[in-house]
């Protein structure tokens, strides 16, 4: 049995079609995640979903505790993360209400944790080099065609702070740089997310075109509500689909990516580190 961890972005804030569901109110050493996790049966899958923003879309992005949100999916199980994730889109052909599944990211954020080796005195570089999964990516494009929705493969998301939408200025240099989408929450989550040995996929839906677009006025809520109330039905099938056809987690390089990653003399880790940090890095230690 396969155990997917899901993170819901905007407007999806819950699963319909799990069987045996349970709620799941977790702590972790970096405090408390955006909501209870659920759990549930999807076919011969167990998923587990958590809502980014919190039910009901409380947190935003700059405010969201990235690492426990991870570090919850990890306690509980999950062997692979799939992130659904709003985005604008960055080129004349990529529409709103297309599927993005993009491979790199390129990080504009500045103000936001991003690794659980931060103040424990705890040293650990772990490679990037490809933060999507490459099996699980195709798991998902696969799933997404099968929902017969407009699915373009690969392309850079660049992750901005927000919460404000971007300057037409800003829009206009992403796209010289080869942008493919724009968004503000993916970036934290690969990163840690490769820190946790978990692979990790997006699924990004596509609501605007940002504010570049001359033929098309620049974002606002309203536009992107909308268009949201469309792609959350997209992005159930999509999950229902992938449920029957994620890769084996235990073939990702992401699986041992702290393997030779920890830096710090094992004798040299406190114990309030070895236990802030065990549900990562306590195996290792144990050698």
């Amino acid at each position: 049995m396969r155990t997917i961890g899901v993170i819901g972005g905007s407007g999806l804030y819950d699963l319909d079609g799990l069987t045996s569901v349970q709620e799941h109110r977790v702590s972790t050493t970096f405090g408390e995640p955006s909501d209870a996790v659920i759990s549930g049966m999807l076919g011969d899958a167990k998923l587990l979903f958590l809502p980014r923003h919190g039910r009901g879309h409380r947190i935003p992005p700059h405010r969201i505790n990235y690492r426990a949100n991870i570090l919850a999916l990890k306690k509980l199980g999950a062997e692979q993360i799939v992130s659904v994730s709003a985005v604008g889109s960055m080129k004349d052909n990529i529409h709103p209400g297309d599927v993005v599944l993009p491979d790199q990211f390129f990080d504009r954020t500045r103000n936001r944790p991003s690794t659980f080796f931060d103040d424990d005195g705890v040293a650990a570089h772990v490679a990037l080099a490809d933060p999507i999964d490459a099996a699980l990516q195709d798991a998902l494009y696969r799933a997404a065609v099968a929902a017969d929705v407009r699915t373009h493969r690969n392309g850079t998301y660049i992750c901005i702070d927000g919460p404000q939408f971007s300057t037409r200025a800003e829009s206009n240099i992403y796209r010289r740089w080869g942008i493919d989408v724009i968004g503000m929450t993916n970036l934290p989550e690969a990163r840690l997310a490769r820190e946790a040995e978990l692979p990790y996929a997006t699924v990004a839906l596509v609501t605007d075109y940002d504010c570049w677009h001359t033929e098309h006025d620049a974002v606002t809520v309203e536009q992107v509500v909308a268009t949201l109330t469309k792609n959350v039905e997209t992005a159930r099938s999509i999950i229902r689909n992938v449920a029957a056809l994620v890769p084996d987690p235990a073939e990702s390089p992401a699986t041992n990516a702290l393997e030779h990653a920890i830096m710090t003399r094992p004798d040299l880790i406190t114990e309030a580190a070895r236990e802030r940090l065990d549900v990562l890095i306590g195996k290792y230690l144990d050698k």
